[in-house]
């Protein structure tokens, strides 16, 4: 070993910048249908682990629809299944975009931010609601397409072959 020439190491962030440059290479190829599908399931978990971190706390997890006279008990599972059911109409969104949008991935985020912007309008007029259950899922909502909105966002950005 000379003195100018340095020994380096690789080091655990740099094998996991890698390892995650990989990967999102890998999503760049996949069909859209499917990085969506993917997202979807990674934002589920990451929001319904929100969910149960709030009910550990506290939080109560009863809300009320408009209309309804109480609340009723939003149930574990509740957030990944709400994820799930509204994430279809997102990747039915994302394919027609990719399919015959000029700038699907511009489209898809502005499209899907004023979405989630328009979904926050639920949880503050749900009646018979606490205000830390109003809040939780607003956040929620945020949580979730904190996560998936980026990753079929950057699919989207990336013309397959």
């Amino acid at each position: 070993m000379s003195a100018t020439t340095p020994q380096t190491r690789p080091t655990s962030s740099s094998v996991s910048s890698a390892s995650s440059a990989r990967s999102a290479r890998l999503l760049d190829t996949r069909p859209v249908w499917l990085v969506g599908v993917l997202a979807t399931f990674a934002g589920a978990v990451v929001t319904e682990a929100f969910g149960l971190i709030a009910r550990g706390v506290g939080v109560p997890m009863e809300a009320a629809s408009p209309g309804a006279t109480e609340a009723a008990e939003i149930p574990v599972g509740g957030f990944f299944g709400g994820v799930l059911f509204w994430s279809v109409v997102g990747i039915v969104l994302a394919v027609a975009l990719a399919r015959w949008a000029k700038r699907p991935a511009r489209t898809f985020v502005v499209t899907t931010v004023a979405l989630t912007a328009l979904s926050m309008v639920g949880p503050a007029v749900a009646p018979h609601t606490a205000t830390s259950t109003q809040v939780v899922l607003a956040v929620s909502h945020l949580v979730a397409a904190a996560v998936i909105i980026p990753v079929v966002a950057r699919r989207l950005s990336h013309r397959r072959p």
